[in-house]
């Protein structure tokens, strides 16, 4: 994927795609109008824009997607450790927990996705 940032207005849209994808092109029309107050072109250009940059795909009149919410969230993720602490996810973890102390919970969750990561 290009880029995987998003705008507030691409993520209001994406947001509505993730929701009810897939989805009838002419049903995310009547639904961003009602929802953002977009008539048929802007959807169709923030549609084209979202669908270069390979988030979703529009094949006969269907709208789905390519890359799922998480996913997404996954990359943006990966990309605010990689461009804020080197790639470093420890300096993250101490830079995160140097303010905020983690709860028990927290921890244990914590060290759950540590032991399925290795």
């Amino acid at each position: 994927m290009k880029d995987n940032q998003l705008g507030e207005m691409e993520a209001r849209f994406a947001e509505l795609i993730w929701e009810r994808a897939p989805i009838p092109s002419g049903e995310l029309v009547k639904l961003c109008d009602e929802k953002l107050g977009w008539k048929k072109s802007t959807t169709y250009t923030m549609l084209r824009r979202l669908v270069q940059r390979g988030i979703f795909e529009s094949r006969d009149s269907i709208v789905s997607t390519r890359i799922s919410r998480e996913e997404f969230a996954s990359m943006q993720s990966e990309r605010f450790v990689e461009e804020t602490f080197g790639g470093s996810l420890p300096a993250f973890l101490a830079a995160f927990t140097s303010r905020k102390k983690l709860s028990e919970k927290e921890v244990e969750e914590l060290l759950q996705i540590i032991e399925r990561g290795k």
